[in-house]
């Protein structure tokens, strides 16, 4: 099969063998696969594959079942799938625990359902699962344009959630609020100023990929029993902790990531997508943000628009 290899830091065209299947698995046939942060660190050999997970790229992807194992029971071949991945999405094939893959929206296209995967889930696991959100709470997402902003946004105003954005130009927040953000600020600016002034008493819940940067500024502006979930290190991974301060407010600092949590964990969280966040794309309550589709072969250039943060919202590769 064709598949993406790094090669100095580089992406190139290879043949490599089709994955073999575990029992509890099924074999995708690839149409389209997302592009998330974490492939530009493990790039660059910063964020390796966790035990057992393919090396090459690709956390999402849609396309159908070709083949099925001996344990599988919920999906047969021609099954029209998105999947969540640890890995392996930039290549023809790919497999990967059954459940792990849930039926696309017949509404949407094979790039569409490309976009869902990652980010849906790890907002899922994050606001619902770690942060506990309820309705009418105030949650703050950094990097608001990014593919997990835009669906991050969408599901707090889908579940009664009042939401706010930091990004990184003007274009960026008029998008962010035209998909149900409340306000934003431009993070060249006095965000965390900005933040206050939305939320006095401070926010629920902030979505955070940046990290140290960001750090004590996050707790300056979380409310009493907020929750900081940090899900990446773009701004650093050292910083200080004011304890006392912490202690005070009873805040709670998250650390999460969604790759290397166990297969049972991504189960409950694709069911509980499949569930209750897919139907809400089959009405149209929710929609794809997608910023663009190139070819497989193009696949450096997609990286390089990611790097340079222009995007708004998913960047996808497409397969034939």
């Amino acid at each position: 099969m064709k598949a993406i290899e790094v090669v100095e830091n580089n992406l190139i065209i290879s043949e490599l063998p089709i994955p073999e299947l575990k029992d509890d698995e099924v074999l995708i046939k690839v149409k389209a696969a997302g592009l998330n942060r974490a492939d530009l660190a493990q790039k660059k050999g910063l964020y390796p594959p966790p035990p057992g997970a393919s090396e090459i790229l690709g956390l999402e992807c849609s396309g159908i079942i070709e083949g099925i194992g001996k344990k599988v029971t919920s999906k047969k071949v021609g099954d029209e799938v998105m999947a969540l991945l640890g890995g392996g999405g930039y290549a023809e094939f790919v497999s990967c625990p059954e459940f792990h893959a849930i039926n696309k929206p017949k509404n949407l296209d094979w790039v569409e359902s490309a976009s869902i995967p990652e980010v849906y889930a790890t907002c899922w696991l994050n606001l619902f699962m770690e942060a506990s959100m309820t309705k009418g709470e105030k949650v703050v997402f950094h990097a608001g344009a990014s593919g997990i902003g835009t669906a991050g946004i969408q599901l707090a105003k889908a579940f009664g959630c009042e939401s706010f954005v930091t990004a990184g130009s003007e274009d960026k927040i008029k998008k962010c609020i035209d998909l149900g953000a409340s306000d934003g600020e431009v993070r060249s600016k006095d965000i965390f100023s900005k933040i206050q002034s939305w939320a006095p008493e401070g926010v629920h819940i902030i979505l955070d990929p940046v990290g140290a940067e960001y750090f004590e500024n996050n707790l300056g502006v979380l409310g009493i029993e907020g929750r900081l979930i940090i899900i990446g290190l773009m701004g650093g991974i050292e910083t200080k902790v004011n304890l006392g301060h912490l202690m005070i407010k009873r805040q709670k600092i998250i650390g999460s990531t969604i790759r290397a949590r166990s297969i049972d964990k991504k189960n409950q969280v694709m069911k509980d997508l499949s569930k209750k966040v897919i139907p809400l794309f089959e009405s149209g309550e929710l929609k794809p943000i997608v910023y663009k589709a190139l070819p497989l072969s193009e696949c450096n250039e997609a990286h390089a628009i990611m790097e340079s943060n222009e995007n708004i919202g998913k960047i996808i590769l497409t397969l034939n």
